[in-house]
């Protein structure tokens, strides 16, 4: 592909943030609109608007013979096609276009026809100079046909995060893929022309299937945000709970994470799982699913990042010259480098609590639907954070004219407990901490986010011990 296209994308990807001690608080207009549109306790690193459109597009990657005899990747299909853009906006889409190949096809050449393929769901992301994120939902399958032939990727191109809808709507992408292509455009259109769901709600979407006739399919989006694109399930099948528990440690603290597995969509859940683990806090550096293999070499930046490689390419992982790396191998359940320090990170007393939660899970088998096991897993994460940081809002002082300033200093000065003020003077100097507070500055009216209540369940319920005390 090109290399400017793919290099302005993984430049941006690679990106980091400023740290808000480091940065202007006087920001531009337009990132004043996007980052006040988020609120403190709710936040996402993808955009939602009432109304916004379900896509941006939907394109088919397929495998084309090279002059050399080698295959490279191909978009053989888009919906929709646009005309009359300006020139900015066709120049980002041409970017977009060239990227979207090698993400869907990152293992390189290592293909051949096949007759048999069990079909995968995967995904990446793509960051913009602006910091927006755009999702590619991906369902790699075997096309119908006689003989050998190679998969093609079914990739929707979305801003939205919500990894469980997309992967309905793929398998609805999927069913009809058997009939014919044809049969896809009208069911897409219909999509396309449908707002996207508000939380907890659906829309239905009308479908004609020939010899079936027409299908209502309804598309519910959850209504809990933090967990919409989320499969906590993949990662205890994975890890076992000690382990994870030093896993969100490296990543409360931004350090750099590589995730390695055979399948695609298991390096996708999996580091959808720990992102999500973070709420209400986002992870502000790079982040990459699954790194097309041609990248390797250059992911491993000095700064931050949270990527997954397959476990092909371990040996090149493992060749390049990386410091202070967790490197977590999914197949094996087993750390292959850590710091060493990961198991004191967090505070003795909430890590064993945290450890007893996710071990009961372990052994609870009423806990079965994907919805009960998001649950009770973030729950677990969600009091950590309540306990360690839920007192924030208690340190945002506020001039006449409405700016608000974080009292760091006796943030963490007001943590009785050593242990846990140890860790919280470490976690204010991370952007993720960072980013959250430059929020909380922008409005006194605290918005009654899921934290937000937790936050506040939690100090009532701390007032009537002390009432009862």
């Amino acid at each position: 592909m090109a290399g400017t296209g793919l290099a302005s994308f993984f430049r941006n990807s690679v990106r980091r943030r400023s740290a808000r001690r480091d940065v202007n608080r006087g920001a531009t207009s337009d990132e004043s609109k996007s980052e006040s549109a988020r609120r403190p306790g709710e936040r996402s690193p993808f955009c939602y608007s009432p109304g916004q459109f379900f896509f941006e597009y939907l394109v088919v990657v397929s495998l084309k013979k090279k002059l050399g005899g080698d295959y490279e990747p191909k978009i053989i299909y888009q919906f929709p096609k646009r005309e009359n853009l300006l020139r900015g906006q066709k120049e980002e889409e041409e970017r977009l276009l060239q990227a979207i190949p090698l993400f869907c096809f990152p293992d390189g050449n290592h293909w051949a026809p096949l007759t048999e393929y069990t079909s995968e769901t995967f995904s990446f992301v793509l960051t913009n100079v602006d910091g927006s994120r755009k999702i590619g939902y991906c369902r790699r399958l075997l096309p119908v046909g006689r003989g050998p032939r190679f998969p093609e990727v079914f990739c929707i191109i979305s801003c939205l995060g919500c990894f469980g809808l997309f992967s309905k709507i793929l398998d609805e992408v999927e069913k009809r893929r058997q009939i014919s292509m044809a049969v896809i455009y009208p069911f897409m259109q219909g999509l396309r022309e449908c707002p996207f769901p508000a939380p907890g709600k659906t829309v239905t979407i009308k479908s004609f299937i020939p010899d079936s006739g027409t299908e209502l399919i309804e598309l519910t989006r959850p209504l809990d945000s933090w967990l919409e694109h989320v499969e906590f399930q993949a990662l205890l099948q994975r890890l076992s709970p000690e382990n994870i528990l030093w896993l969100f440690a490296s990543a409360v603290l931004e350090r750099r994470i590589i995730f390695v597995a055979e399948e695609l969509s298991v390096l996708s859940q999996c580091i959808h799982a720990v992102a999500a683990l973070l709420y209400p806090f986002s992870w502000a550096h790079t982040y990459i699913p699954v790194v097309p293999e041609c990248l390797i070499d250059t992911v491993c930046c000095p700064t931050p990042f949270m990527v997954g490689v397959q476990k092909r390419c371990l040996e090149q992982v493992l060749d390049q010259p990386m410091e202070e790396v967790l490197l977590v191998d999914l197949c094996e359940g087993t750390f292959l480098r850590s710091v060493g320090d990961e198991g004191n990170i967090l505070p003795a007393k909430l890590h064993t609590e945290m450890l007893t939660s996710l071990k009961t899970h372990n052994s609870n088998n009423n806990i079965q639907t994907s919805e009960q096991v998001n649950t009770h897993v973030s729950e677990a994460f969600i009091q950590f954070f309540v306990r360690t940081v839920g007192h924030y809002t208690s340190y945002l002082k506020w001039n006449k004219s409405g700016q608000g300033s974080f009292q760091e200093k006796a943030f963490c000065k007001a943590v009785t407990s050593k242990s846990c003020r140890k860790f919280v003077k470490r976690f204010v100097r991370t952007q993720m901490f960072s980013l959250f507070i430059q929020e909380a500055e922008r409005s006194r009216i605290t918005q009654e986010g899921y934290f937000q209540r937790k936050v506040t369940e939690y100090q009532e319920q701390k007032k009537k011990q002390r009432r009862n005390s």
